[in-house]
Order: C-alpha cells, then sequence, then structure tokens
C-alpha cells in the first residue's frame, strides 16, 4: 500500500464529513481537478483505506434504543476457543462491536436492541453459544453523550 500524502487525508477527512459528497466538489475542496480526485479515491477505495460508505440511522426511529455494553470473562482460554467466540458474537445481528481486550474481562460487546426483555434473550443466546463463558457484566446506557466514528485526521495535512 502506498503512504498516504497530504491530500489524502484532506479527502478522507472530508469524505468522513460527508461520505455523499460530489467528486467535484471534492476536488475543488483539495484543489485537484475531477479525474486525479476520482482516481485517488477510488484508490483508497481499492487500497482498503475507505471501508464503506453508509448511512448514519437514529436508532429511536427503528426501535433500537436500548444500548448495551457486555463484559464476557472466558473460563478457558485457547485459540480455538477465541475463534469459536468470534465467530459466534459476529453471527448476532444486534451485536454492533465486538472486541477481543486485554484486562479483568475478554470481551467487550456493543449492542442495540428495542427493549429489556430482547437484551434478556440476547444474553441467553450468548452465553449459550460461547464455549468457556464463566463470567459476564451488563452496562445499560442511560443517555448517550458523545458517539461517533469519526477520525481526526487535521493534523496530517
Amino acid at each position: 500500500m502506498r503512504k498516504l500524502d497530504r491530500i489524502d487525508y484532506q479527502i478522507l477527512d472530508l469524505l468522513q464529513q460527508d461520505g455523499r459528497m460530489a467528486i467535484s466538489e471534492l476536488a475543488s475542496k483539495v484543489n485537484l481537478s475531477t479525474t486525479p480526485c476520482s482516481e485517488r479515491v477510488k484508490r483508497l477505495e481499492r487500497d482498503g483505506v475507505i471501508t464503506g460508505y453508509h448511512a448514519r440511522i437514529h436508532p429511536a426511529h427503528v426501535e433500537r434504543s436500548l444500548l448495551v455494553f457486555l463484559e464476557i470473562k472466558l473460563s478457558a482460554k485457547s485459540g480455538d476457543v477465541f475463534e469459536t467466540v468470534a465467530s459466534n458474537l459476529s453471527e448476532i445481528p444486534e451485536v454492533l462491536e465486538c472486541h477481543l481486550i486485554s484486562g479483568e474481562f475478554d470481551y467487550l460487546v456493543k449492542a442495540r436492541l428495542k427493549e429489556m426483555a430482547a437484551y434478556r434473550r440476547l444474553l441467553v443466546d450468548i452465553l449459550k453459544k460461547l464455549p468457556a463463558s464463566a463470567s459476564s457484566h451488563s452496562y445499560i446506557v442511560m443517555e448517550e453523550i458523545k458517539e461517533s466514528l469519526y477520525l481526526d485526521l487535521k493534523k496530517r495535512y
């Protein structure tokens, strides 16, 4: 993969703010003509720097206002156990994020659901699927202060 330059970082920053920005507008903002700007965006996509574009949906409008974080600690740890857990958790649609972490717990899971009863069912489903689950702790979000996918790249250009 080619090293990113100042213009690449500007393009990435602008597309994070507005992924639907027209190439002509993007080119103007980074002082390029349309064709070279378009080629850079395609290269960034091809190289896996830009991994996709998506619409952000307000969870309450699709009945997913309950945000829950779940810490899971495994009683046994091995490569096979980690692979099984990762596979099982990746298949659960309510799970938005799952991270293998260091510290007191092994996994940190972020899930969005309709209501507490749905979370109870999800928790039972998760714990049944895990081969070596020892304990879990749940954190129900009362108020979302900040949630962002934006990576600040301004210092890079």
